[in-house]
């Protein structure tokens, strides 16, 4: 008797569905794993370490923060877009990714069909920061001096949002910095601050406490409106660069064979948790805003954001082979 034998590709997927939970009555079943696609320190490893505590608190099991850096946060993402064990998850910043596919000439993965939107959780505009020897006190400055000096400018990575962010204002004042490199944003920062760059653009979350030590020196925001903590420090729409406006947006996506019922669960919890005071009041303290949206919302959002930093990506010539 001679037996047929299943194609392969669909042997993977019966496996799959096996892994995974039916529905959310039984999930989790075991540790659940928050990656984060970059090194410690930054705005994506602070949120979700704030977080990991309640959300282990709230579904009664382990959570585990676990950075994996590399390729610009891509290494990470495809873990997470390959893993079937429905227990995994990814925070880092939906607007970063939503640049990914239109820097990466090719990918091991897909944004848009391999990941599932779960929930977004904060937002913390980008601040302009010098080294404190840096003689400017303003943009206007900073570009007249950017045409007397050599300036390093810190990228937490080539084709990231802060990266992109710097050449947009690049572009429209006319300014001339050296884009250096960096595997994260902790990296950056370390270096803008030990003066090996002068010039840096990173979330606020992660930048705000070298300010507020004087380590760093703040010359712009890059919201629509000036923030409370930093009242007195204009926005770089008011110093000439119109309308301009970017920032780092954490959110949480899970694999695209994420059961409905899990998404659902999972983005409940997450919304509750970041709402709650004691979350809401260490952010806020720190510089990030609580600004939750639900899977549907954050999956219109990538969209958009896909679409806008395509259009940057292309005037700024960014491409990574």
């Amino acid at each position: 008797m001679t037996r047929k034998l299943l194609p392969r590709r669909l042997v993977l997927t019966l496996l799959c569905a096996i892994a995974l939970p039916a529905s959310a009555e039984n999930w989790p079943n075991k540790p659940i794993r928050i990656i984060v696609p970059y090194s410690p320190g930054g705005s994506s490893d602070i949120i979700a370490r704030a977080i990991s505590g309640p959300l282990s608190d709230a579904l009664k099991q382990t959570v585990i923060v676990e950075n994996k850096a590399g390729a610009n946060g891509n290494t990470g993402t495809d873990a997470v877009a390959k893993a079937n064990d429905g227990h995994t998850l990814l925070l880092c910043d939906v607007g970063a990714l939503a640049i990914t596919a239109s820097v990466y000439a090719k990918l091991p993965f897909d944004p848009s069909k391999d990941l599932k939107p779960v929930a977004m959780l904060a937002y913390s505009p980008h601040l302009l920061v010098v080294h404190p020897s840096v003689t400017a006190s303003n943009l206007q400055e900073l570009v007249a001096l950017s045409h007397k000096q050599k300036l390093n400018f810190a990228v937490t990575a080539i084709g990231s949002a802060p990266h992109l962010a710097g050449v947009a204002v690049e572009k429209a004042t006319k300014a001339e910095w050296q884009y250096i490199p960096y595997k994260g944003g902790a990296q950056a920062i370390g270096d803008t601050v030990g003066g090996q760059t002068q010039v840096l653009m990173n979330g606020m979350l992660a930048t705000l406490p070298h300010v507020q030590s004087g380590k760093l020196k703040v010359l712009g925001v890059s919201k629509a409106t000036r923030v409370p903590l930093l009242a007195n420090v204009p926005t770089i729409a008011e110093q000439g660069v119109k309308g301009f406006e970017s920032g780092t947006w954490q959110g949480v996506l899970m694999p695209a064979n994420t059961p409905p019922a899990v998404v659902a669960k999972v983005s409940a919890e997450l919304t509750r948790i970041i709402r709650s005071p004691e979350v809401r009041e260490r952010l806020v303290s720190q510089g990030a805003e609580v600004y939750t949206m639900s899977p549907a919302e954050m999956s219109s959002f990538f969209e958009r954001e896909r679409k806008n930093w395509a259009t940057v990506v292309a005037q700024g010539g960014v491409k990574i082979e």
